[in-house]
């Protein structure tokens, strides 16, 4: 048995077990990946795979015990690989950092400056999607550390850690009549059009369930990923914003020089939480914790490397 195979067996599960679409994607031919799967289970005396003439139909179940060590095994094999990058070139590479807009527009400018400063031979790649594209992008080892702060929590395949807490603030156009409100509730907000973020993006699911539980119909009237279009279509009179606090700062910094007024809303909204996220089982090059220890002071060398071992819960932080 070899690598080949192993990786054969793989790409036929993740191609919906259709061998023509597995040999393209892995710039083979469909008989060759054929013969190698058969050479395999005529090698381990099972079928791993059940079929009906030539084509596959599902994984059996000594199959599916197959596929778990083939998982095992190809992981490791890409950990011995970062091994050998990490003691070659201990203070150099890429760290590949999967994230949204948000966290790589307002979070992470400041932690990535100054890993640069510490490692300036690593060079930086930014591969931004929504928080289930972060979550594959560090499934696939397209990245090796994920930023947002929806759905990561949700992977078995991946350790996550609470980074830091944020709430929603609510943006007014300057001279709107709820600005001068003492006390502001879900029944005022929920009047208005709102402008906010795709239900997939920064919290929004938060903001969702507040409405929900007190039988609110929000009107929303616009939803972007993008904090600067929230803020841009406030201005333009479109509705009141809900964004991040830390999409705002500008905002906060200019004062009453702003056409925008800024009100905090963590109470109508509760907290949210934004997670770090590696591939279970990973190898972690020094620079990436040094990285994780920048975005936050709850993070540390020894926390990851505990948490990456399945020791380390929520609590603990």
């Amino acid at each position: 048995m070899n690598l080949h195979q192993f990786r054969f067996v793989q790409e036929a599960v993740r191609r919906n077990l259709n061998l023509t679409e597995a040999a393209k994607s892995l710039h083979t031919s469909q008989p060759g990946v054929s013969k190698a799967i058969i050479e395999l289970e005529e090698e381990l005396g099972i079928e791993i795979f059940a079929r009906h003439g030539k084509r596959l139909k599902r994984v059996t179940e000594p199959g599916q015990h197959v596929l778990k060590s083939i998982e095992l095994i190809m992981r490791e094999v890409s950990n011995l690989k970062r091994i050998g990058e990490q003691y070659s070139a201990e203070d150099s590479g890429t760290l590949s950092i999967a994230t949204t807009h948000t966290q790589a527009r307002y979070v992470l400018p400041e932690p990535v400056a100054k890993l640069r400063q510490a490692y300036p031979k690593v060079n930086v790649s930014l591969h931004q999607g929504s928080p289930d594209q972060v979550a594959k992008m560090l499934i696939d080892e397209v990245a090796e550390i994920g930023i947002a702060t929806e759905s990561l929590d949700g992977y078995s395949e991946l350790v996550t850690l609470p980074c830091y807490e944020w709430q929603h603030v609510l943006v007014f156009p300057v001279g709107h009549p709820l600005c001068l409100k003492e006390h502001l509730t879900l029944e005022d907000i929920a009047r208005e059009p709102l402008i906010t973020y795709h239900p997939s993006y920064t919290g929004r699911t938060k903001v969702d369930h507040a409405f929900a539980i007190r039988k609110l119909e929000p009107r929303i009237a616009l939803e972007a990923i993008d904090s600067d279009v929230i803020k841009t279509y406030v201005r333009l009179g479109l509705g009141i914003g809900i964004a991040a606090e830390m999409s705002v700062r500008d905002v906060v910094a200019e004062g009453a020089k702003s056409d925008l007024v800024v009100r905090p809303a963590g109470l109508l909204f509760g907290q949210n939480v934004a997670r770090v996220a590696f591939k279970r089982g990973a190898y972690l090059r020094n620079f990436v914790y040094k990285f994780a220890e920048l975005l936050s002071d709850r993070l540390s060398r020894d926390l990851v490397a505990r948490a990456m071992l399945g020791h380390v819960d929520d609590y603990e932080l």
